[in-house]
């Protein structure tokens, strides 16, 4: 009877502890399961892209003056960057490494985002603002220059996936899923 006490509860710790390693935000935000949307969008409506952008071979001349980039390239299409669902194209990414809007002194001053990368994980905002949002148990910011794009986000629901930006060294790419926009983001630290 001793043994088969000691087996139940060894095999009732094993569950307890991989449950809660499962479920503690700690180690990983929470994650949402991947679904392809049933019909393909043009852009967002759930679409989630297999990759984030290439990197930038040949960037564009910079635009003159404070004048902002218009990224609608078709209509229908937002003002702001966004990824094609018909072709995971990322419409908007190609200034390249020497980008001024996204240059800093500190890359990295808080670290690297320990969660997990790209379409296999969908994580939920559950609060803050573009100056500083969380998803789990982790805080990011959005880019000064790109304020704007993520002006129709909200920020206690949206689901975003977290790329890597092969390009301005210290960024993320936060990709909405709901509206298939994208914006740079940087992390800040665990809560």
């Amino acid at each position: 009877m001793k043994k088969l006490m000691g087996i139940a509860a060894v095999f009732f710790l094993g569950s307890y502890c991989t449950f809660g390693m499962q479920q503690h935000p700690a180690q990983h935000a929470p994650a949402r399961p991947v679904h392809a949307p049933a019909k393909a969008t043009p852009v967002g409506n759930g679409h989630i892209p297999a990759h984030g952008p290439a990197p930038v071979t040949r960037a564009p001349s910079p635009p003159k003056g404070n004048a902002r980039p218009t990224y609608s390239d078709q209509p229908g299409h937002p003002q702001a960057p966004h990824v094609h669902a018909n072709t995971d194209t990322w419409v908007g990414h190609n200034t390249g490494p020497n980008d001024p809007h996204y240059h800093l002194d500190h890359p990295w001053e808080h670290g690297h985002f320990p969660g997990e990368i790209g379409r296999s994980h969908i994580y939920r905002i559950v609060g803050g603002s573009r100056d500083r949002f969380q998803i789990g148990t982790f805080f990011f910011s959005v880019a000064p220059y790109d304020y704007d794009d993520c002006a129709d986000w909200v920020w206690n629901s949206d689901d975003i996936v977290i790329y890597a930006d092969p390009d301005h060294v210290g960024w993320y790419l936060a990709y909405n899923v709901r509206l298939g926009t994208y914006v740079h983001v940087m992390y800040l630290g665990p809560a």
